[in-house]
């Protein structure tokens, strides 16, 4: 009898070794998200261009080790890797799209970010005619860029499954780095100006 509690108690203790508790690092996702996208928006004056380093400096510093996801002050802590061939190519277009075709848009009320994480045409009316086609376009295509980051990064860091989690924290930033007069969906989707 001895015997067989002290093999359950080994099969117990091996079972407990394997088993790795990885969870969502929330905090380090909303400053890999922020920065993210405080690049695509830009600056409150539009005509600034992006910073010369593409956005790498942060505060607190850029340290070579974010590359491969290890903090600099604290390596057993996570930080969410968003440095990528993939992503830097998304992340460029995202930024040119955004500056170029669609800032005018949310400054007018016409477009807004989606409780998705998405970009929407809130208000068609509101786009010039000539334009509308071209508009609807860069919606379309800002929006695969954007599932697409949302992808990338859960892959880059080794956790396909935070896909949906890492769209949440990016809808969220969208929603707070809005500029005032911007529109955004609230949780239940309903349109709120900024």
């Amino acid at each position: 009898m001895t015997r067989w509690f002290a093999s359950i108690a080994a099969a117990l203790v091996l079972t407990a070794c394997v088993t790795i508790n990885v969870y969502f690092p929330a905090a380090e996702a909303r400053e890999a998200a922020r920065e993210f996208v405080d690049d695509v928006i830009g600056p409150d004056d539009a005509g600034l261009l992006p910073p010369a380093d593409g956005g790498m400096a942060r505060q607190g510093g850029f340290h070579p080790l974010m590359l491969l996801g290890i903090g600099s002050a604290h390596a057993q802590s996570p930080d969410i890797t968003i440095r990528t061939p993939a992503i830097e190519a998304i992340r460029s277009r995202m930024i040119e799209r955004f500056r170029g075709t669609l800032a005018p848009h949310f400054e007018s009320g016409a477009l807004g970010f989606t409780n998705a994480g998405e970009v929407s045409v809130r208000d068609a009316g509101s786009i010039p005619m000539p334009q509308r086609a071209q508009v609807n376009q860069a919606v379309a295509d800002q929006n695969r860029d954007a599932r697409a980051v949302y992808r990338e990064i859960a892959v880059a860091n080794g956790r396909p499954e935070w896909e949906g989690q890492i769209r949440d924290v990016f809808a969220q930033q969208w929603q707070q780095r809005a500029r005032s007069g911007w529109w955004y969906q609230d949780r239940a989707g309903n349109w709120q100006q900024k």
